[in-house]
């Protein structure tokens, strides 16, 4: 018995090897049942999860906001972290004017003590 799986393991995995018809050949990884160009599903590497990563859209046009106040404390708290960031644009989805002008009207408000500069401890 010992002699039959010891005949066989050499087989399949140079048979496997030879074939090339369960993996693709060419490096990269993984694909699946995709085709090569199209893009990957969302919710991770193997597809599992129901997440849907949504286009971001600037805040400020879509209400068209020109002038961001810096006394508009509630507004200005929801661009700044836990501990006193600015959080990027990146995160938050506003352009790149509008993002250059809350970063403006929140140290106007930290100067004037509206928004705190760092987290209390």
């Amino acid at each position: 018995m010992s002699d039959e799986t010891s005949v066989k393991a050499p087989e399949s995995g140079a048979g496997s090897g030879q074939s090339g018809e369960s993996r693709p050949s060419g490096g990269g990884g993984y694909q699946g049942n995709r085709p090569a160009g199209a893009p990957r599903p969302a919710g991770g590497p193997g597809g599992r999860g129901k997440f849907f990563r949504r286009k971001k859209v600037c805040k400020f046009c879509t209400e068209k906001i020109d002038a961001i106040p810096y006394r508009d404390v509630r507004l200005l708290q929801g661009f700044v972290a836990e501990r006193g960031k600015i959080v990027p644009r990146r995160l938050t989805g506003v352009c790149t004017t509008h993002q250059r002008r809350l970063t403006r009207a929140i140290k106007q408000a930290r100067n004037i003590a509206l928004l705190p500069f760092a987290a209390r401890h």
